[in-house]
């Protein structure tokens, strides 16, 4: 098993608030249907299994850009979108959060007897999988969430979460299928994160007498050390700063949507009365559907889209979120009707952002946007944990 990547994020308490979980699941599930149609179910778990890419969708759906919480609150969102329509789009989401992730075998055991699948080997590699980072590799990161992904082929990806509460951070663990051979021959690509001193590598070369008691679980022998690849570890600081986003990438994509004009393109003519605020937010999510791998290496990028529930970098625009929702909604069921112009739009708008990052210059005016969205956030409908956003005292008074 090649597990594909981690992430250290720091560690958050609080709550998603229902009115934010709920716009969650909807664009969760219309972005899943988009994926499902474009490229087929499986690209959904390989995705999934892409820390970069699973920061930067809990980003575009409006969760703070660097927390813990992102990955419990996008698995949950999802969970709740995607089963009552599995039959069709052929993904099953088992497990949770706590007690939640107890319920794995049981819900897999159910799926295996409506699909035909081998249950009882999933329900193995999910409690490996588990094993493996929880107990084979004792780096301080105890697992409280285990998510299994699975699809109508058996091909399933893995999102899982530790937390260290002694220095206030969470690890996030993502496993994907289709390169399996062992769980415990070189089982990982690779594990990182900072420095907590000495480990229990269980699976190390140099671990071969430890090893051998956990031999009833691994049953082989690994071989070789673990390598390391690439690294997702999410600063401390709450806000947004220019330094966490590709500002020629933004700044593009921003330009597109504010001083170009949708009519300026024949290409996004279908999309003809979205204004400059729903575009700036739709070529955002446009990308999380289509854009390559590479894309996703400033997760942050995303918060610009919905912003966050804790105001940062802006407070969630609602009515924008609802557009956004709306536009990709009846975009998946048009392509469901064979009639893909709505969708084929929606992907142009990422390709012409790419296009027009080839010769735009950014500038360093990160925050100066950041101001903006949050004087105008308002109009769009802001809303926070904390409440709702008030026009400033100037825009008040020429109210009456």
């Amino acid at each position: 098993m090649k597990r594909s990547g981690s992430a250290d994020l720091p560690l958050h308490y609080g709550y998603v608030p229902p009115w934010l979980s709920e716009r969650m699941s909807k664009l969760g599930l219309a972005i899943v249907e988009t994926i499902i149609s474009e490229y087929g179910n499986a690209e959904v778990l390989r995705r999934l299994s892409d820390p970069f890419w699973f920061q930067s969708l809990g980003a575009v759906m409006g969760m703070d850009w660097h927390s813990s919480g992102i990955t419990t609150s996008v698995m949950g969102a999802l969970k709740r979108a995607i089963n009552p329509h599995s039959k069709e789009l052929g993904i099953y989401i088992c497990g949770g959060k706590g007690k939640s992730s107890r319920n794995t075998p049981t819900e897999l055991l159910r799926i295996g007897e409506q699909t035909g699948i081998d249950a009882n080997y999933l329900v193995r590699c999910s409690r490996l999988s588990a094993k493996v980072d929880n107990t084979a590799i004792q780096d301080g990161f105890q697992l409280y969430l285990h998510s299994f992904i699975v699809n109508d082929k058996a091909e399933w990806a893995v999102v899982q979460q530790g937390m260290s509460p002694g220095n206030a951070t969470a690890r996030r663990y993502h496993w994907h299928s289709p390169s399996i051979t062992s769980f415990v021959e070189e089982p990982h690509t690779f594990i990182y994160g900072q420095n907590q001193g000495k480990i229990l590598n269980l699976v190390a070369h140099e671990s071969s007498s430890a090893r051998n008691v956990m031999m009833e679980i691994t049953r082989e022998a690994p071989q070789l050390m673990i390598s390391e690849a690439q690294k997702l570890v999410m600063p401390a600081h709450h806000d947004g700063r220019a330094k966490d986003v590709d500002l020629k990438r933004l700044g593009a994509m921003l330009w597109l949507a504010h001083e170009k004009k949708p009519q300026d393109f024949e290409e996004l003519l279908l999309l003809e009365g979205v204004g400059p605020r729903t575009l700036q937010s739709l070529a955002l999510v446009s990308e999380v559907i289509y854009g390559t791998p590479s894309r996703f290496k400033d997760p942050a990028r995303f918060s610009f889209a919905h912003g966050g529930k804790d105001g940062h970098p802006f407070p969630v625009p609602v009515k924008v979120y609802d557009e956004t929702i709306s536009i990709l909604q009846r975009a998946v069921e048009k392509s469901r009707l064979g009639y893909a112009d709505k969708t084929q739009a929606i992907r142009r708008l990422s390709e012409i952002s790419f296009e027009a990052e080839k010769d735009f210059v950014p500038n360093t005016n990160l925050n100066r946007v950041i101001k903006k969205e949050r004087t105008d956030s308002w109009k769009y409908g802001g809303r926070t944990v904390f409440g709702k956003e008030k026009p400033p005292v100037s825009s008040q008074l020429k109210l009456f």
